[in-house]
């Protein structure tokens, strides 16, 4: 049981992102890119609805900025930029910087590498846990799932994430849980509870027609900052 008003420790110099306090429900509908239908074993689809859990008990940071991302319309009418039988990834604007833009900014908002490691008290920012010295230490969200949702980030930039996201397709016998190398290195923040079949149809190009947060916006917390807050790691 989580305690009420409980609210997972994040450090002040990512205090002026949004923060999911708690779980919200996603459901985003997907359409081929071809009007054609998606094909589960010989059933057809006018098109695929996912539904995501999003946990912001243990990624706070990436689960607050994906609510805020969907709750402002962002993902409708993206398209998937990747679908390669290992992640199916969207969220890259078709022009512009790769990244969600604040009104009134110029540069993207960027969100900080965000592990929870099991038995810490709080996530850890900026770092992999191979950088922290703990190696395959187990982690609260591990990529265990197929439909597990992921933080895009650059390779070699920890920080630099922004809006793109991943779901893994999971495959326990090349990602067995624990010793893969999603785990600990990039952010996992939900996973997908309806609909994650559809993923392996999903290809490039197809369209997210729309996303919404259908449980849980109520535990997005916006401080009203500065949207860009400088990196200390």
């Amino acid at each position: 049981m989580v305690p009420e008003n409980y609210k997972v420790p994040v450090p002040q110099e990512f205090a002026s992102l949004p923060q999911l306090q708690g779980r919200a429900k996603v459901e985003m509908v997907v359409k081929k890119a071809d009007g054609s239908k998606f094909d589960l074993e010989g059933r057809l689809y006018d098109e695929a609805k996912l539904v995501m859990v999003v946990d912001g008990w243990n990624a706070p940071v990436t689960a607050g900025n994906f609510v805020d991302l969907v709750s402002k319309g962002f993902y409708d009418s993206m398209k998937i930029s990747r679908s390669d039988g290992f992640v199916v990834q969207t969220g890259k604007p078709d022009s512009g910087p790769e990244g969600y833009v604040p009104t009134g900014a110029k540069e993207p908002r960027r969100v900080p590498l965000e592990i929870f490691v099991k038995g810490d008290n709080a996530p850890m920012y900026g770092e992999t846990t191979e950088e922290d010295g703990r190696g395959f230490a187990a982690t609260t969200l591990p990529f265990q799932a197929y439909g597990a949702l992921g933080m895009a980030r650059s390779e070699f930039d920890n920080n630099s994430g922004s809006s793109q996201f991943f779901w893994l397709l999971f495959d326990s016998d090349l990602t067995p849980a624990g010793k893969n190398f999603m785990d600990g290195r990039y952010a996992c923040f939900g996973y997908t509870v309806s609909g994650a079949d559809f993923l392996r149809d999903i290809r490039v190009g197809d369209t997210i027609v729309s996303a919404r947060v259908v449980e849980g916006i109520d535990k997005l917390q916006k401080t009203g900052k500065s949207e860009s807050p400088s990196y200390a790691v």
